[in-house]
């Protein structure tokens, strides 16, 4: 069977079909800020500190941030050449296989679906701090209903609302960074200064050996998830040739900043040994290692205060996934991959239909009501965990893949791509082989442990990676695709940049 030609996507300049180019660079610059920063770094962290030590720690970020930025590069190469909302999923079926793009879109879309509803217990659990009588179900709706209406506006609705939750929790950062420092440097009399002590306190600075690192490189994996979210987002950025790499460029920085100093001044001032840290529930939120800190310095109102960060945080998260999702859903249905009804448009560009149905998606957050939030909480996130690192190897894949391409067919790509990935082709290589160790290494304190095998869990979690293949398979098997050869590959705009034979 002749396998169907993969949607060509528009070229470099011209928008999406329908949608609206509203987004600026300070929202796309805001919009890789607040795919990086959440409740990971607020409240994670700490756990990090306690398990693997400050050094420890301290080196997952760095690995882990060194990963996320080779795959950014990648996605800023291929979304600045072509910017459309399906982004990775587009990519995916031009330049590796028409099912593996098929694949990666609708678990990308289900990835950040169940997010929404994810993130809408977390704000349940987060809320339980001032008002404890309240019904958690009620916040879920109050929620998902603000959400909606950020995005059912337009895009620059959701752009301008991700541009204030980033901006808060950047200045969060930035306050904490800063008063840490100076406590450090003793400036601060409410505490005398720990100095470097904490560094070299009992197996400091690196506690557990090896299995600790595995295990704190795989929360800090998750914490990074939402910055190939400005992928998607270049379907609907003004001037995505110039913006996108602007963004990414300024993403190592904000790794170095937001994460790694940080983390750096967590470990410095807490000692790992400090039990609070290892508590990770957001209604504890007096355990964050920001409001411990914060405390330590004098402020008293700090627990209050986190909490208000922690609840922009998990808002932004779901505001972002709601946007994600819906613009793979509705890409989706413009390359005939998804129900045709969702590629309708609102007056303002809105993919109304896809928004609707991923919001019913989101609703799953009301399951909480039959059971303990936190359960609930858990059981949806260890779920929809896998799917993200689905996402980035295929991001990986597709640029490697991409660039192959056009050598092949001799195309010189100074002239032709907008921005180039410094890095290629060790930036893919390093990215693809750190995200499966993170994927492989998900279950090995669960079989490596003490106690019984947690099997329920380890199904739950790896059952993104069985569910991904079957749809591609099942895709080839309809369809009768393939991987696209080098030679076959389709380039917009690549016809005048090809090199004359010698």
């Amino acid at each position: 069977m002749t396998p169907p030609p993969a949607a060509a996507p528009p070229h470099a300049e011209a928008p999406s079909p329908g949608l609206k180019r509203s987004l600026q660079a300070r929202h796309l610059s805001m919009i890789a800020i607040g795919g990086s920063i959440g409740t990971g770094l607020f409240v994670a962290s700490g756990a990090m500190v306690s398990r693997a030590g400050p050094g420890g720690a301290l080196l997952a970020y760095v690995l882990i941030g060194a990963m996320v930025y080779f795959l950014m590069t990648s996605l800023a190469e291929l979304a600045a050449y072509m910017p459309v909302a399906g982004s990775f999923s587009t990519y995916g079926s031009l330049y590796v296989d028409p099912g593996f793009g098929f694949a990666l879109g609708w678990n990308y879309w289900y990835n950040w679906a169940v997010t929404v509803a994810v993130e809408l217990v977390a704000a349940q659990l987060v809320m339980q701090y001032w008002f404890p009588a309240v019904p958690g179900v009620w916040w879920s709706a109050l929620f998902l209903l603000l959400v909606f209406a950020l995005n059912v506006i337009s895009v620059r609705g959701f752009g301008e609302a991700e541009f204030w939750f980033a901006l808060i929790k950047v200045l969060t950062v930035l306050c904490f960074v800063v008063l840490g420092l100076l406590m450090i440097l003793g400036v601060f009399r409410g505490q005398p200064s720990p100095g470097l002590s904490h560094l070299t306190h009992g197996e400091a600075p690196f506690v557990g050996g090896m299995p600790a690192l595995l295990g704190v490189v795989m929360i800090a994996g998750f914490s990074f998830q939402g910055t190939e979210l400005v992928g998607v987002a270049a379907g609907e950025s003004v001037d995505p040739a110039r913006n996108i790499p602007r963004a990414v460029r300024q993403v190592f920085w904000r790794i170095l900043l937001f994460y790694v100093l940080a983390v750096g001044v967590i470990g410095v001032l807490l000692p790992y040994t400090d039990p609070n840290l290892i508590k990770t529930d957001l209604r504890e939120v007096g355990v964050s290692p920001f409001t411990l800190v914060f405390e330590r310095a004098g402020l008293a109102l700090a627990a209050g205060v986190m909490n208000a960060v922690i609840l922009t945080a998990v808002l932004s998260a779901g505001n972002s996934g709601l946007y994600a999702s819906t613009r793979m859903l509705y890409n989706l249905a413009v390359e005939g991959r998804a129900p045709a009804v969702f590629k309708r448009l609102s007056g303002h560009g809105v993919p109304v239909p896809a928004l609707l149905a991923t919001t019913a998606m989101g609703a799953l957050c009301f399951l909480s009501s039959l059971g303990e939030g936190q359960t609930v909480y858990l059981w949806l996130l260890n779920l929809s965990g896998m799917t993200g690192f689905i996402a980035w190897l295929g991001i990986a894949v597709s640029h490697y893949r991409f660039r192959r391409g056009l050598m092949v067919q001799g195309i010189d790509i100074a002239g032709l791509l907008p921005y180039q990935s410094p890095f290629f082709p060790w930036g893919p290589f390093f990215a693809f082989g750190m995200c499966l160790l993170v994927v492989l290494g998900q279950s090995f304190d669960a079989l490596h442990g003490s106690g019984p095998v947690p099997w329920g869990d380890l199904i739950a979690t790896y059952l993104g990676i069985p569910v991904f293949g079957a749809m591609w398979w099942g895709w080839r098997l309809v369809h009768g695709s393939r991987l696209v050869p080098y030679a076959e590959m389709h380039f917009p705009g690549a016809l005048a940049h090809r090199r004359r034979p010698q």
